[in-house]
């Protein structure tokens, strides 16, 4: 009886302390293609529509057996816009670049003053698709997989979580297409740098 009523405590503890270290919630925002933030500033009062995208998705939050250190792995769809100068060399075009994807952010972070909070750590990508805009690009193949990293700090209030980020691509990512008036393929680098302004609420 005594060893049935250890082991009811001891489950009850066990599952009081991961409540207590496990965290989860929603996350959205906006994502900038750049890597600086005077570029951002400069470009968003100019409306920056082709160099913008947004993200949204899930994380999770694990207290870690040292102090303020917690381990935020995130399940994120993004998509993102670009513009580009493409030459067929017989005509230069100004066009804008989608490409969809999933990033896996894996963060390690620690708390400072209370309610904030730095982190960093690999971002793992799948590409979903890319395009041109421009129907005269078709996509042939693309480069699935891919590796950033990711860096930022943030201010909780509550439940409510603000954060801004910097993420860097670290491996190529390439996609093809096609010309269709050429005849000719064309390869264009999928990896960007971009700056990432996210609110997360913690369920």
């Amino acid at each position: 009886m005594k060893k049935i009523l250890f082991a009811c405590l001891l489950f009850v503890g066990v599952s009081q302390y991961a409540e207590a270290q496990l965290q989860f919630g929603l996350k959205a925002g906006v994502n900038y293609n750049s890597d600086s933030f005077s570029d951002v500033s400069n470009d968003v009062l100019n409306g920056a529509e082709s160099r913008t995208g947004y993200h949204a998705g899930i994380w999770f939050r694990a207290k870690l057996p040292v102090v303020g250190l917690y381990l935020r792995p995130e399940l994120v769809y993004t998509e993102l816009s670009n513009d580009v100068v493409y030459d067929n060399n017989t005509l230069q075009r100004t066009t804008d670049f989608k490409f969809r994807k999933i990033d896996v952010p894996v963060l390690l972070g620690k708390k400072v003053l209370g309610i904030g909070n730095i982190f960093a750590g690999p971002s793992f990508q799948y590409i979903l698709s890319s395009d041109f805009g421009l129907s005269d690009l078709s996509e042939v193949s693309i480069s699935e997989f891919s590796l950033g990293v990711q860096l930022g700090a943030g201010v909780e209030f509550g439940r409510l979580g603000i954060d801004v980020r910097w993420e860097r691509g670290l491996s190529k990512s390439e996609t093809k297409f096609v010309d269709n008036v050429i005849n000719s393929e064309v390869n264009f680098d999928t990896r960007v740098n971009q700056i990432i302004f996210g609110i997360s609420y913690r369920l």
